[in-house]
């Protein structure tokens, strides 16, 4: 994955970061569609620095942040908690000094959804803070 250069975010990026952050999750039910692979690529550069893996046969989205302290990590977690509830819809949080692993995946069709890729990006505006 990739697309900063030198810490910068491209243009695209940017714009396209912002578009998926500006979206809301829909409620999803069993049968619920899964993206697909065309779908998984197109998105996976809308969401600069988050992993593409598969644990447990489960697609998954992941990104570690890092903090100065693990007062800084434990906030960081508690604004991703926030947002959780808010668009209902749930990450695997691990919280440690300095840093936090952030994974979306969608527990109802044990795979990737495009909410995912929508919470990745708010997760990701979470990090940066305000502009």
């Amino acid at each position: 994955m990739g697309g900063t250069r030198g810490g910068l975010v491209g243009p695209r990026e940017v714009r396209a970061m912002s578009t998926l952050s500006a979206e809301r999750c829909v409620a999803c039910r069993r049968d619920s569609p899964r993206v697909t692979e065309p779908e998984i690529a197109e998105l996976t550069r809308e969401v600069s620095g988050w992993q593409l893996l598969e644990r447990d046969g489960i697609a998954r989205l992941e990104r570690v942040f890092h903090f100065a302290s693990f007062v800084d990590a434990l906030a960081f977690t508690n604004r991703v908690g926030a947002l959780a509830e808010a668009e209902g819809h749930h990450p695997a949080l691990l919280t440690e000094w300095g840093r936090v692993t952030v994974t979306w995946w969608t527990h109802k069709i044990r795979g990737l959804h495009r909410n995912d890729f929508i919470m990745a990006a708010k997760t990701e505006m979470l990090a940066i803070g305000p502009a």
